[in-house]
């Protein structure tokens, strides 16, 4: 076992520095603090981290489109504020008689650094946590608030995959980002799962 974890190959700083960049952002909203301090400390623990357990490195794009992350940003902030108050009024007016929901979000890619992404902006916005991630299929998990009926579930399931279709745009590979534009065109969304699952029929035959 010692020997196998050994001769895994070291990444360099280069590939660590997305992961590490998005391990301070995760750090500062955690605390609820983007000050100086607060991100240069967040900063050493990354380095700490990175440092004493293995991480594999993060496949990149080869894009990061900045127009589209600044819309995403500002997108961002308006959901987290629409979501807060959605929130306040349903534990007032409703409170215990809230009905929750736990959520199979399939995705389009099996970028890791996708469900990262999409996962932390979810479980930022009041409402919504990512309770399980099933990487082979590319498949969150989501537990949801105020998801009664079966159109809710699919209503909130969209929005998730909205989120995944704002950050391809931002940061996903050529591909994706056809396949999104695809889709505003009217074509049909095919998740990570639907080809899995097309493989293993083929391989079944």
């Amino acid at each position: 076992m010692s020997g196998s974890v050994n001769s895994r190959p070291k990444a360099g700083f280069w590939q660590k520095l997305p992961l590490l960049v998005w391990l301070v952002v995760v750090w500062g909203a955690l605390w609820q603090d983007f000050s100086v301090g607060n991100l240069a400390f967040g900063a050493l623990i990354a380095l700490g981290v990175s440092q004493a357990l293995y991480l594999p490195p993060v496949e990149l794009s080869g894009r990061f489109n900045v127009l589209r992350a600044v819309v995403l940003f500002f997108w961002f902030l308006r959901q987290v504020t629409v979501a807060s108050f959605q929130v306040l009024f349903w534990a007032i007016a409703k409170g215990p008689r809230i009905r929750n929901a736990v959520i199979a979000v399939p995705l389009r890619s099996p970028s890791d650094l996708l469900m990262t992404a999409v996962g932390h902006v979810l479980s930022l916005i009041p409402g919504s946590l990512v309770v399980e991630v099933d990487r082979g299929t590319a498949t969150l998990y989501v537990h949801a608030m105020n998801a009664p009926t079966p159109e809710s579930v699919e209503r909130i399931r969209a929005d998730i995959q909205d989120i995944e279709a704002r950050l391809i745009q931002v940061m996903g590979t050529r591909e994706e980002l056809a396949a999104v534009k695809a889709e505003r065109a009217g074509a049909a969304m095919v998740t990570h799962a639907q080809q899995v699952s097309a493989q293993s029929s083929r391989e079944g035959k």
